[in-house]
């Protein structure tokens, strides 16, 4: 009877089992305060634009200077400009004593000459058949002479004119284009010769310059004509430079493992200058179309590939994956993930076996 009353109240506590029920085991979930927490990343298409960084050297551009080469021998009498001076077009340079100078004058005079007789004997020539003195042949071949004279004339005074077209055994060297004279290897006094294999003069425009870009090794595969570059420098590190790759050098720098890429940079204020130290950086496309994430957000388990992925309402799911091939600690993935697609890319594999089990 005792007992009976004494189940009867635990009946209407509730039980009346003497043994208390287990508690049901909370099931984990990933919150919005945990989310905050964690580094997410997002899934990229792989032939989008990707950023590199390499370092570059401003030069003049070849396509817009002029390298100057004594064209007779001589001695170097005055020099008119130093490194660094803006010239133009035409602009004496310096000036040169030469007897090859002398010589051509001395062509000139003497082709003068040699027309002045054969002019004379061609007149003579024309009296005396005038006359019936001489044939037709001979007034002929006066005048063919006269004609030779004047070619043998007109070549030297165009020799002469090449070579500077001075007189006295002067030669005058002057700039071809105008722009700033960036190397100079003559002096005063110096002896040159027809043969010297060194341009004694460098002039260049430099409204318009390169930059060559290293490119590593490994990076080689990433870069190709045409794609976007963006030039800074120390000097002016607010200010940015806009151009393309216009060229690949094909040949390997076996020392600093490395091919030099050209970029044509437009230069009006003349703000970049030969020999600056810059920083490139290309942006470049992979090639490969398929969906690419950071490899930090994948988990290896059981000889497969999961990651956590985030639905639009934070929600995480396991996610398997196949990837297709692995490069610089990005996964391009074959399926399993597309572009736009979120993952949790910290504290992955905690969250990984918490959801798991």
């Amino acid at each position: 009877m005792y007992i009976s009353i004494l189940c009867l109240m635990a009946f209407a506590a509730g039980s009346c089992n003497p043994a208390a029920e287990p508690v049901a085991a909370e099931r984990f979930e990933v919150n919005d305060a945990l989310l905050k927490r964690l580094l997410i990343d997002t899934v990229q298409q792989a032939n989008t634009a990707s950023e590199l960084s390499f370092s570059a050297k401003i030069i003049a551009n070849e396509d817009r200077q002029a390298a100057i080469y004594p064209m007779v021998s001589g001695t170097v009498k005055n020099v008119s400009v130093i490194v660094g001076d803006y010239v133009k077009k035409g602009q004496q340079l310096a000036s040169l004593v030469s007897a090859e100078m002398a010589g051509f004058e001395k062509d000139v005079i003497t082709a003068e000459a040699d027309l002045a007789n054969a002019i004379r004997s061609m007149n003579q020539a024309e009296s005396l058949y005038q006359s019936g003195l001489s044939s037709a042949k001979e007034f002929e071949e006066a005048k063919n002479e006269v004609v030779v004279k004047r070619a043998e004339l007109s070549r030297a005074k165009s020799i002469l004119t090449l070579n500077g077209g001075k007189t006295s055994g002067q030669y005058s060297i002057a700039s071809p284009i105008s722009g700033f004279i960036v190397e100079r290897h003559i002096n005063s006094n110096m002896q040159l010769r027809p043969d010297n294999d060194q341009a004694i003069f460098t002039v260049a425009d430099l409204s318009n310059v390169s930059a060559f870009v290293n490119i590593y090794e490994s990076d080689i595969p990433k870069i190709s004509e045409g794609d976007d570059v963006t030039i800074t420098l120390m000097s002016y590190p607010d200010r940015t430079f806009k151009g393309q790759i216009d060229k690949i050098f094909n040949v390997l720098d076996v020392e600093r493992k490395v091919i030099d890429a050209k970029v044509n940079l437009s230069n009006p204020d003349l703000i970049l200058k030969p020999g600056m130290l810059a920083t490139a950086k290309i942006q470049s496309k992979s090639g490969i179309n398929l969906p690419v994430v950071r490899s930090r957000g994948i988990i290896f388990d059981d000889n497969k590939n999961y990651v956590l992925l985030l639905d639009k309402a934070n929600k995480v799911k396991i996610q398997e994956l196949k990837i297709s091939r692995q490069n610089a600690g990005r996964a391009y993935i074959a399926e399993g993930l597309e572009a736009g697609d979120r993952i949790i890319a910290s504290k992955q594999v905690f969250i990984y076996e918490s959801l798991k089990n």
